[in-house]
């Protein structure tokens, strides 16, 4: 087992205005929710955060409004964006310590153009790093670049570098997984991404897992973590299926443009996404909303959806 307490981060939205601009304010009322719901905190990420659509002012933004309204509420988190060689993120790594957040993500490395770096060139891109940042780190291994990171480089990283406190796994290889954290799991945290592998990493000795499904249902995701720490088998059981029948249905759905219509039903600031990006039908999202209330969600969050003329 992790010497670190099990947990989850939700992977936060960035909300924007109808005309696509960033809002500090529907920024800020979303993160104080998430901090309200109890769940640790990545922003700006390539996927839910749409990290990739920020320019290097609102970035900026971003992680000093996220660390203005959590530090020392929620552990809130850097989480950027793939880099194409090792300078990216060592700025970006400048930016999260200049916000004063409590860590942040080194994402793989992603050269572009369908490139792979060989293993000589992701332990020379990580050390680059490493060797430039202070602040706590936590390594990404993510299947979006088409490779994983050795499981001994990792070993290796851990015993040299006392500010690499995790690994976030976002791969489907279950033996994967079981090899980092029975490698890694007693001195670094260990989440997996998104909430499928949830219970087999905590089974395995893990820390976690990240979501996206928190961005709606905070309270829901952490109950899950609550109940395996008070050792509450059938409420874990339960929070659990409907966070994974939750997940299944808004990635079913158009993922984080799903995510961000049901919010704004219930009259929170989920925004809309950035082009080419487009919102949901009417239709489809009253669809949404209705398995969302059949879930049971809206009670569990305190949740009351608009009512339209």
């Amino acid at each position: 087992m992790s010497k670190a307490r099990a947990s989850t981060y939700v992977i936060s939205i960035t909300p924007f205005t109808a005309d696509g601009r960033f809002d500090e304010e529907l920024v800020r009322q979303h993160l104080q929710r998430m901090g309200e719901g109890g769940v640790g905190v990545y922003v700006g990420g390539s996927g839910s955060g749409e990290g990739y659509t920020l320019d290097p002012d609102e970035t900026r933004a971003l992680l000093h409004i996220a660390a203005k309204t959590l530090k020392g509420v929620v552990p809130v988190r850097g989480m950027g964006t793939e880099p194409r060689y090792s300078r990216q993120m060592i700025e970006y790594a400048r930016l999260v310590e200049e916000a004063g957040l409590d860590g942040m993500q080194i994402y793989s490395l992603d050269p572009g153009h369908g490139t792979a770096p060989n293993p000589a060139e992701t332990e020379r891109y990580l050390r680059d790093v490493l060797e430039e940042v202070r602040i706590p780190v936590v390594i990404s291994t993510h299947q979006s670049v088409g490779y994983k990171q050795p499981v001994a480089l990792m070993e290796s990283l851990a015993s040299e570098y006392s500010n690499l406190i995790g690994i976030n796994c976002s791969h489907q290889d279950v033996g994967y997984l079981a090899e980092l954290v029975d490698a890694l799991g007693d001195r670094l945290e260990v989440h997996t991404g998104g909430p499928h592998q949830g219970l087999l990493t905590l089974a395995l000795g893990g820390t976690g897992f990240l979501t996206s499904e928190a961005n709606l249902a905070p309270k829901l995701c952490q109950s899950v973590i609550d109940a395996f720490l008070a050792g509450d088998t059938a409420a874990m059981m339960a929070s659990f299926g409907k966070v994974v029948r939750l997940s299944a249905l808004l990635y079913g759905a158009g993922g984080i443009r799903m995510t961000k219509a049901v919010l704004n039903e219930y009259g929170l600031s989920g925004g809309i996404p950035r082009k080419p990006q487009l919102a949901p039908s009417d239709a489809e999202v009253r669809r949404v909303v209705a398995r969302v209330e059949e879930l049971g969600v809206p009670e569990i969050e305190g949740l009351s959806r608009l009512v339209t003329a």
